[in-house]
């Protein structure tokens, strides 16, 4: 993603044109000696400057090609473009990818406009560097405490994160590269598929910082493992191994790290090269009875999560975070 101050952009790649540019490369070079040889060193050069730069920034442009899309995008970049595969990436690396402020917005319309975009059918959310996301910005968390009005609009966008992901028609599938915690956990188990790197941990960690696990996980854990792994996962705030995850069903699998990116880019492209409206209806289809649950329970899960922001164990914990040190709950 191009960040101008002009507009946000796309990078498109695509494979054709790394492989047909070499060959023609050959032939422009082979081309300019024969010049040469007829027409003299001078005529010779003179074509390759006339032939070879135009064919350097058609080559450039069949490579890279630039798509505008909405404007705003900051905490989400390289929207890169693989066939009609579009990567997401998560962007806070020296923060794990946790969700601030802007990220968050980012991400309550980040799928809306990615079902808009009439050049893909597959989408692929990734992180940054070593993790998936560490969940919500322990920053960004105090700052609701000491302005608790602002969580009206986080929760607003919080049910636009999940509604949105739930009507994007195409596919949407969750590379877990690293940790997924909280926030995260509940973003990348919200997609189609769930595909996580063997050394990466899974969980919704909302109680550790005394906060309710209200912006989704209380949806959509018990539907992935049953209520009561659900609850054992969510009121403890205990990790899973990713290998764990996979063999009780809350991801899709768990590969080595190193095969990861082409196991998922191999999924991404046969689900693109697949019978596009089919699968899309065939998700929408799967996803009423997701959506009427959420419709249910998430209003009243961000309204208890609302409630705990208010409370003296979440401003304990988030200042136990701060200031490194284990956290001394009052139970009020």
């Amino acid at each position: 993603m191009h960040d101008g101050g002009v507009g946000r952009f796309v990078v498109v790649r695509h494979r054709v044109a790394r492989v047909v540019m070499l060959p023609a490369v050959v032939v422009l070079v082979v081309g300019t000696v024969a010049a040469g040889r007829w027409l003299g060193a001078a005529s010779g050069w003179f074509a390759f400057v006339v032939v070879w730069w135009p064919m350097v920034w058609v080559g450039t442009m069949s490579r890279l090609v630039q798509v505008r899309l909405p404007e705003g995008y900051h905490a989400l970049r390289a929207f890169e473009r693989d066939g009609r595969v579009l990567t997401i990436v998560l962007d806070r690396p020296d923060r794990l990818n946790a969700v601030d402020a802007r990220m968050h917005a980012e991400l309550a319309r980040v799928f809306s406009d990615c079902n808009e975009d009439d050049d893909s059918d597959v989408i692929v959310l990734t992180g940054a560097g070593r993790a998936f996301c560490a969940g919500g910005d322990i920053e960004w968390m105090q700052s609701m405490i000491d302005r608790p009005a602002e969580f009206e609009r986080t929760a607003r966008e919080a049910k636009a994160i999940v509604g949105t992901l739930l009507d994007c028609e195409k596919p949407v599938i969750a590379k877990v590269n690293g940790h997924a915690t909280g926030l995260g956990a509940t973003i990348a188990l919200f997609c189609d598929l769930i595909y996580a790197a063997d050394t990466a941990r899974i969980g919704d960690p909302h109680v550790s910082v005394g906060f309710v696990a209200g912006d989704g996980g209380a949806v959509i854990w018990p539907q992935l493992i049953g209520y009561a792994r659900a609850k054992q996962f969510l009121l403890t705030g205990d990790l899973l191994p990713a290998v764990r995850a996979a063999e009780i069903g809350l991801i899709n699998g768990a590969l080595p790290a190193a095969e990861l990116d082409a196991a998922v880019s191999a999924l991404a492209q046969r689900l693109a090269d697949g019978a596009t409206k089919a699968i899309r209806w065939t998700k929408m289809s799967v996803n009423i009875g997701l959506k009427q649950l959420v419709a249910s329970v998430l209003d009243a899960s961000l309204a208890f999560e609302s409630l705990s922001n208010r409370t003296a164990d979440h401003q304990e914990a988030v200042a136990a975070f701060r200031e490194r040190r284990p956290p001394r709950f009052s139970r009020s």
